[in-house]
């Protein structure tokens, strides 16, 4: 501050002051309790988002002048006309510095005192009509002897608090003006806000004078109190030891400012006898007291302990919540919220169940695995509402340092204990439901692995005595239900994946997404946008569906479906809104996604396979070609190292199937085996089969069937192996018009699974050897 003043004075001599102000200005509120007076340079914080506008208004429209005031209660968030004084200070802005969280430091120089007259606008900023304040006197005898009373006491001040520079007090004594003086030493008084404010609304310079010497006369005579303690403690330390002399200190200044310590540390005591904590945790917390009570209150060590205290005593060791144990009315929640998903419901029902003949009952640890998209964050709030519990969520995608698991020790600056107690702190129960978002996106750095300090959170057996670094003491977890989500498992350490309870959450399906999008989106976008009806079509949905989505969840679906009422919004402007097919090709455009290829014709060397894909099953043509050559296998299509080995092993197959008669063949071509979508990655061992009859049927020259599709590994002795993503394939392969579909022996029991409505006009043939595929795909 003290340079500021030094600036001012040279702006000062360098500026014209001769600046044109407006009858009307807009007005920021200040709630700091700093207070802008006239020739005076000061900097204030700008975060609010009327005082945001207001700032830019003064910018652009009137030449960076503004006018601030301060708030009558500093705590009102959004201050109106009653909550602002009415006198405040008329600024130019020199200075705008945007900080790191968002606000804007502001350096401005006071101009002049002016008094609100009219409040024109209060929205979007405060815009108001302003009377400067301005009063003419002349400098009598009783001024001169005013100014030169103030710049001493304002000078013995300064040398007692030594606090300023010795070119302010340069700058005290070369003022002769006795308005800039009153305000000059006036800003710089540590004042209350009530009192700062009376010296702003004091016109007069005598009659501001003479507060402000009232003012410096009781600041002078504390700052010698102080002054004669220090004296009284140094002719103690002469007398002996320096920690004698510490103690003899602190004593001097408790009988001036009373016993706060004494206090805190009684308060202390009160709240761990009262409170309902377990025996080892009141031990600990009154053995930290005793360590605070021989400490300095000031030292760096006495904060630390303190901060520990707080932490300590401010968990809920014993503080639980009732589970609602009620079937039906969980059920109820659990559907309301979320279509299908009938495993999860299942396992938080049987869990409810069994909690109602067991209070003792371990939370399971439940690992819900999927695809993006498909309810699976958003289920842990579900659960936590269905079951009457208080809900936390910590994200743990891209997480390195395993310190946000387990905290920091206390010797670290800065420590903290981990994520896990912060989020058991905050929800204020030992039972809440805890949902580890992105288990399988943590990483591994010098700092630790997080995966590994999650071993003993995770584990039903050990986290009744889970010690967080910080804390040095055990906390029980065994209440808590913990939720994982991931999107694949082979990225979480099999250690860590033992510990859960894993439920797989499938892709949806078309008919699936149809009702989510009638029963949930639609009626949710509705309420947001405070529409009084949205009725689409079936057809529109299933286009939208179709046509501009490809996914195994439904996030990308609820855009379209927002960007579809958005666009009809702005096209009819009425609160009830009826989509049809063509009004979505007419907003949307033409269709993002065409329907898959499929084989039109019983042909030769190509095989309509099925993969699964992130966003849910695909149809998937392998061709097979013979061309002159030397007996080479080339293999294009992007293919991945598993893809290029199941070809490998797909090729002897068939040669040991063909025989003799073949071996010409084989010489004198090479095979060349191509996946379409060449740019497109593609990796995995269930395109064995569909490689193996592609390659026969290039060999044999005999056709394979167009509405047949296949999927499932094959091994060197033509045993067919099962493969995953059996429900997404079939589902693709009926959206695709394929009328059989074989898979191998043992994906039976994933058949059984899947409701037959998805199924109905699909012919499933289940095959053990490469020979009953042969049978089934092949012509002749």
């Amino acid at each position: 501050m003290e340079k500021s003043f030094k600036v001012l004075e040279k702006y000062a001599r360098q500026q014209e002051r001769d600046i044109e102000i407006p009858d009307s200005l807009p007005c920021i509120p200040l709630r700091n309790g700093l207070g802008v007076f006239p020739n005076t340079v000061v900097p204030f914080y700008v975060g609010r988002e009327k005082s945001l506008i207001a700032l830019e208004e003064a910018m652009e429209k009137y030449n960076r002048l503004l006018f601030v005031v301060n708030q009558i209660d500093p705590s009102v968030e959004n201050p109106g006309p009653e909550d602002l004084y009415r006198v405040g200070t008329i600024v130019k802005v020199l200075q705008i510095m945007k900080l790191p969280d968002d606000t804007f430091k502001v350096l401005v120089e006071g101009l002049e005192r002016a008094r609100v007259e009219d409040f024109i606008s209060t929205e979007p900023f405060f815009l108001v009509r302003l009377e400067v304040l301005k009063v003419k006197y002349r400098k009598t005898k009783k001024l001169e002897a005013l100014m030169r009373s103030v710049k001493d006491k304002a000078i013995r001040y300064f040398n007692l608090t030594r606090k300023f520079p010795q070119e302010t007090l340069v700058t005290l004594k070369e003022m002769q003006d006795p308005d800039r003086l009153a305000d000059f030493v006036a800003s710089i008084l540590p004042v209350p806000l009530e009192t700062k404010q009376e010296l702003l609304e004091t016109v007069h310079p005598l009659h501001r004078l003479e507060k402000v010497l009232s003012i410096l006369v009781k600041e002078i005579e504390i700052l010698e109190i102080e002054e004669e303690i220090e004296k009284k403690v140094k002719d103690r330390i002469e007398k002996t030891q320096r920690e004698y002399v510490l103690r003899e200190k602190l004593r001097a200044i408790k009988e001036e400012l009373g016993a706060e310590e004494e206090v805190e540390i009684r308060e202390l005591y009160e709240k761990v006898e009262k409170g309902d904590y377990p025996e080892y945790v009141k031990e600990k917390a009154v053995k930290e007291i005793q360590r605070l009570e021989k400490m300095s209150p000031y030292s760096a060590e006495a904060t630390v302990v303190r901060t520990y205290l707080d932490w300590l005593l401010n968990l809920p060791w014993n503080v639980t919540t009732e589970d609602r144990i009620d079937v039906k009315e969980t059920r109820k929640i659990l559907d309301r919220n979320h279509y299908g998903l009938e495993e999860v419901k299942e396992r938080i029902l049987e869990y409810l169940v069994a909690r109602k003949f067991s209070k003792n009952l371990k939370a399971p640890i439940l690992c819900l695995v999927g695809p993006p998209g498909v309810g699976k964050t958003s289920l842990g709030r579900t659960i936590a509402e269905a079951m009457g519990r208080r809900f936390g969520r910590m994200s743990l995608g891209g997480l390195r340092d395993e310190a946000e698991i387990k905290g920091h020790r206390r010797t670290y600056v800065g420590a903290m204990p981990g994520r896990i107690i912060q989020i058991i702190r905050r929800v204020g129960t030992k039972n809440p439901v805890i949902l580890l978002d992105e288990v399988d996106k943590m990483g591994i750095s010098f700092q630790g692995d997080p995966a590994s300090a999650l071993l003993e959170v995770l584990d039903p057996e050990q986290n009744k005595d889970f010690v967080d670094h910080y804390l040095e003491i055990p906390f029980d977890l065994s209440q808590v239900l913990f939720i994982t989500t991931a999107n694949v498992l082979h990225t979480i350490p099999p250690a860590l994946r033992d510990r859960m309870e894993i439920i797989e959450i499938p892709g949806y399906s078309d008919p699936e997404k149809y009702h989510i999008a009638k029963d949930y989106i639609v009626p949710r976008i509705a309420n947001q946008y405070g529409l009084s009806r949205i009725e689409f079509t079936p057809g529109a949905i299933k286009k939208i569906i179709r046509e501009y989505t490809k996914e195994a969840g439904v996030r990308n679906l609820e855009r379209i479906i927002e960007k579809v009422v958005r666009k009809s919004l702005v096209k009819k402007e009425r609160k009830h809104l009826k989509i049809g097919t063509k009004d979505v090709e007419e907003l949307l455009g033409p269709a993002v996604y065409r329907a898959e290829d499929v084989l039109e014709e019983d042909t030769v060397g190509a095989v309509t396979g099925l993969a699964w894909t992130p966003a849910g099953g695909s149809v998937l043509i392998v061709e097979s070609l013979l061309v002159p050559g030397k007996g080479n296998l080339i293999l294009t299509g992007y293919m991945g190292d598993v893809m290029k080995e199941s070809a490998k092993i797909a090729l002897s197959v068939v040669r040991k199937m063909c025989g003799e008669e073949c071996r010409d063949v084989f010489e004198k071509n090479d095979i060349h085996i191509h996946v379409p979508e060449g740019a497109v990655p593609k990796d995995g061992p269930s395109a064995g089969i569909t490689i193996t009859v592609a390659l026969y049927s290039a060999v044999t020259g005999k056709k394979v069937k167009k509405d047949v599709a296949m999927t499932g590994e094959i091994t060197l002795r033509g045993k067919i192996l099962p493969v995953g993503g059996i429900r997404e394939k079939l589902l693709a392969a009926k959206r695709a018009g394929i009328k059989k579909v074989i898979l191998p022996e043992r994906n039976r029991p994933d058949v059984e699974k899947i409701p037959k409505e998805y199924l109905n006009g699909l012919e499933i043939v289940f095959c053990r050897e490469i020979t009953d595929v042969l049978k089934e795909a092949v012509l002749g």
